[in-house]
């Protein structure tokens, strides 16, 4: 039976919301590189666990970086993919530096930025050293807003800036002769220690920028929420609050609640199994 979602819409738009032309071109791909391996047991096997490995979303386990945050799901299923792989990190209660998260995060995908794991770090130890210790949990939840929502938040990241400087990024700028004299931007690491900015001009600011981004930012109304709690607030506040906002985690739906993070009873079972 067709959900509600596919009879809304047009055949190329269900597909393209879906992203299927990009799992399409990547098994074509595969089969390509490993035709003599796969026509031992044929092309139609090989497409059924080639997809059926993407709705299980363990399709992106060693895979490049350019392909594991190619669509949202791929996004979703990396990060259901670390929870799971490492979550006895939690579970005996260990700290981590941010390098060995990252290390983590390179065994599952061998050329993850490290760019992506010091931006998740900075939002759990603000303007604490780099080489501090975090918990499994409080990396792992910021972590989720930062890789999922990456593009979204350097857009933030941009306004934020312009705010801070005065300048509304909603008003339109006819360009003049001395234009092109731009004060230079304080660099997103700077953000967290300014005095911040108006809560309820930043989300008209992020109310049209939500609009443009439509499947890689949080739910408005979600970022309505996080806002309306306060009257100013920082860059890394944002993200802050973003990470520990339990609608954005269930919106997202890659990971369970906080209080059933060390909980995985597939992976107890398989793991007893074996």
């Amino acid at each position: 039976m067709l959900s509600p979602e596919r009879l809304a819409l047009p055949d190329y738009e269900y597909l393209a919301q879906r992203h299927v032309l990009t799992y399409v071109e990547d098994a074509v791909c595969q089969l390509l590189e490993n035709k003599e391996d796969i026509s031992q047991y044929g092309i139609a096997r090989f497409f059924t666990e080639y997809f059926n490995s993407v709705c299980q979303g363990t399709h992106i386990l060693f895979r490049e970086f350019s392909f594991i945050q190619a669509t949202p799901h791929n996004r979703a299923s990396f990060l259901r993919a670390f929870w799971r792989c490492f979550r006895t990190v939690g579970k005996n209660g260990d700290l981590l530096t941010m390098r060995e998260y990252h290390c983590l995060l390179q065994l599952l995908c061998p050329d993850f930025p490290l760019e992506l794991t010091q931006k998740a770090a900075r939002i759990v130890l603000m303007d604490d050293a780099m080489d501090c210790l975090m918990s499994f949990s409080d990396f792992l939840f910021a972590f989720q807003v930062q890789f999922y929502y990456s593009e979204f938040l350097e857009s933030v990241a941009a306004i934020y800036q312009d705010l801070l400087s005065g300048k509304n990024p909603n008003t339109v700028i006819v360009p003049t002769s001395s234009s092109g004299q731009h004060r230079q931007r304080p660099s997103v690491g700077e953000a967290g220690t300014l005095e911040g900015v108006e809560a309820s001009l930043f989300y008209q600011c992020l109310e049209n920028l939500c609009d443009r981004h439509k499947y890689s930012c949080p739910p408005p109304a979600l970022v309505k929420e996080v806002l309306s709690n306060v009257q100013r607030l920082t860059f890394y506040g944002f993200l802050v609050a973003l990470s520990k906002h339990h609608g954005i985690n269930q919106a997202l739906g890659a990971l369970p609640d906080r209080g059933d993070l060390m909980h995985d009873p597939a992976m107890d079972e398989e793991l007893e199994r074996l």
